[in-house]
């Protein structure tokens, strides 16, 4: 029922957005410490195994200069990656205040429509595949930052070394049962705790270098570049274990729409990013003192007696930033689904103030059943931390080649100052990349073939879709012929109105013929209604509906939605009254067509896809409940459609 359609909304510039109000100003201290509870729980728990990854792989010979070296690496990839690549360049690009991949992916594919229209077609492909792999990380991350922390117990003692694996189930299977209550509730919480933890692992890291200040001479970019020229390939390699300090990067960008730039900025310069420097310094002044602290040098930080409640604090964080991706993965599915590469899916609304609190059930048990797997399957956090890198550094350099068409052909930059702009970005987001594919047989592979699997599901259902479309379309009735010709001998008319629901405006719906057919009676008022789909985040109320009269009391409606509104049909409707159209909720029928689709050996799909598509066709949600449908109200009409 629901089609995507380009937007002929213009893209906003990096400068589009108003300037904050004093209610704005007020709010952003809270909004600042919001952004530290959720877009910064991922990347705030990255300190729990980066450096225990790099120093425990084996690759770097322990010595002090080394340990500055590396100490050195992690925090310019740091400073370039988050600092200057995400939270300076790329959240300017807001799509109508937006963030996110799927945002920048429509931002970026309006701007090239009519300057680069052969790029539309190839970086919509890179953009969606690029939002499958954010589903492959959404299974390792989680996974890796709860057993991460549980796995401080083996620290406090090695007898809870078995109750590892069933305490992070555990933990899991409690987090996942919770998500069907929304997040409203404990949200508020995410803050307050986040800001403890950043805390904690502040004074942790600065109590290590107040022993060891000489450790705050990794600052200086010279042991990075020393470290590399005398182990090039030590280096290349350990570049996958650096890049766990960047997990959960693309959350600043993605979760821009629920906080503002502003208190993102703020919070990571006043907040994280100290916090993270000095627990990561702590650590590497610990290792100079205690070679010994390399199995576990994050809880190793702590004295004995802060051992156990900091084990507990680790939990509460990783369980935070794994109800961040969670959240983030409902939210990326049902943009998705407006965006037309998803069948509808079950959706519900957790708030009744906030419709971007959205509980999607098929995703929810998905993401838990894959993370189970991913836990049982690697069953430590240094096996996760070998899968994981390549669908995050994927997913990275993805962002930078869709932020320099934004840059280049929508905000006009010119060529150079573009390349300039995100060159240096893409050659580190390439240099990491490439080390992680060192590690795709180890692992690797794991959210590859998650990513991969979806993407043949979003593609398969968006060409299945529009071979639907056609088919329908060569057998269909242009609406104004057929109507001239129902009232030159008109059927009878009873009282109510009926609401025909149609992909295609113009023509006649199924759904209409059927009734004619069967019933032999049409409704006082009829509305021919279409729901378009726009690649833009919003479209407010005062541009929701357009309406065309067809006369004998039919009209044409047309409904516009942006990828995050939440279609609502009656209540869009109910803009009609304001038209001279009344429409009584008692009196009012909505009728569907429910196509049952036949796959057929011809000209179309592989016959693998075929089949495939006819079975997510069938397996989708009602329309109904997708266009927030009144039960009692509904009218579905079959038939049957051969692709």
């Amino acid at each position: 029922m629901t089609e995507p359609r380009r937007s002929t909304l213009r893209t906003r510039g990096p400068r589009a957005m108003a300037a904050p109000t004093q209610a704005g100003r007020s709010r952003l201290p809270a909004l600042t410490l919001g952004a530290v509870g959720v877009v910064y729980g991922d990347i705030g728990t990255s300190v729990l195994y980066t450096l225990k990854e790099v120093f425990g792989s084996g690759h770097v010979p322990f010595t002090e200069a080394n340990v500055f070296g590396v100490l050195s690496i992690v925090f310019w990839t740091l400073t370039v990656i988050v600092s200057l690549k995400y939270v300076t360049l790329v959240l300017r690009a807001d799509n109508e205040g937006e963030g996110g991949l799927v945002a920048m992916l429509a931002l970026a594919s309006r701007a090239v429509r009519d300057k680069a229209p052969g790029l539309r077609k190839w970086m919509l492909l890179i953009g969606i595949f690029g939002t499958c792999l954010f589903y492959g990380d959404g299974v390792i991350t989680p996974a890796i930052t709860v057993l991460s922390a549980v796995e401080g117990l083996d620290v406090v003692s090695p007898a809870f070394r078995r109750g590892v694996i069933p305490l992070t189930l555990a933990i899991l299977l409690a987090l996942f049962l919770v998500q069907k209550r929304g997040t409203a509730g404990i949200g508020r919480f995410f803050g307050p705790v986040m800001l403890l933890w950043f805390a904690v692992i502040a004074a942790l890291g600065g109590w290590h270098i107040a022993q060891h200040p000489q450790i705050l001479g990794a600052l200086g970019p010279h042991h990075a570049l020393l470290f590399i020229g005398r182990h090039p390939g030590i280096s290349f390699i350990i570049l996958g274990a650096v890049v766990l300090c960047v997990t959960g990067a693309e959350a600043l960008y993605a979760d821009m729409g629920h906080f503002g730039r502003r208190p993102i900025r703020i919070a990571w310069f006043s907040i994280v990013m100290p916090a993270l420097t000095l627990n990561y310094f702590g650590q590497g002044a610990l290792l100079l003192s205690n070679p010994e602290a390399v199995r576990n040098p994050f809880f190793m930080l702590a004295p004995g007696w802060l051992m156990l409640p900091l084990v507990g604090l680790a939990t509460v964080a990783a369980v935070i930033a794994s109800q961040a991706l969670i959240t983030g993965a409902f939210s990326v599915t049902r943009q998705v689904i407006q965006l037309g590469y998803l069948p509808r899916l079950r959706i519900l609304h957790t708030s009744a103030r906030d419709t971007g609190q959205v509980y999607l059930p098929f995703v929810n048990w998905s993401l838990f059943g894959l993370i189970v797997l991913a836990v049982l399957l690697f069953r430590s956090s240094s096996n996760l931390a070998a899968a994981y890198g390549i669908a995050v550094t994927l997913d990275m350099t993805i962002t930078t080649v869709l932020t320099f068409f934004v840059l280049r052909y929508g905000w006009g930059y010119r060529l150079g100052l573009a390349l300039a702009a995100t060159g240096c970005f893409l050659a580190v987001d390439l240099a990491f990349f490439a080390s992680n594919l060192l590690k795709l047989l180890d692992g690797g592979w794991f959210p590859l073939l998650i990513g991969a699997a979806i993407f043949v599901l979003m593609t398969t259902w968006k060409d299945g879709r529009e071979l639907l479309a056609e088919t329908l379309r060569r057998g269909s009735v242009d609406l104004p012929s057929f109507l001239d010709a129902v009232f030159a001998s008109p059927p009878a008319r009873v009282p109510g109105t009926a609401v025909f629901l149609t992909a295609e405006p113009g023509v006649v719906p199924n759904a209409l013929l059927h009734n004619l057919r069967h019933n032999k009676v049409l409704h006082e008022q009829n509305l021919f209604v279409t729901v378009r789909n726009h690649e833009v985040p919003w479209i407010g109320m005062q541009r929701r509906l357009e309406a065309e009269p067809l006369g004998h009391g039919c009209w044409r409606i047309t409904l516009h939605y942006g990828f995050k509104n939440s279609p609502d049909l009656p209540r869009a409707l109910g803009l009609l009254s304001g038209r001279g159209i009344a429409l009584e909720p008692m009196a009012t029928s909505y009728f569907l067509s429910r196509d049952i689709v036949i796959p057929t050996p011809g000209a179309g799909l592989a016959p693998w896809r075929e089949r495939l598509f006819a079975q997510m066709h069938r397996s989708a949600s009602a329309a109904a409940d997708f266009l927030n449908l009144p039960s009692n109200a509904v009218v579905e009409l079959g038939s049957m459609v051969e692709i």
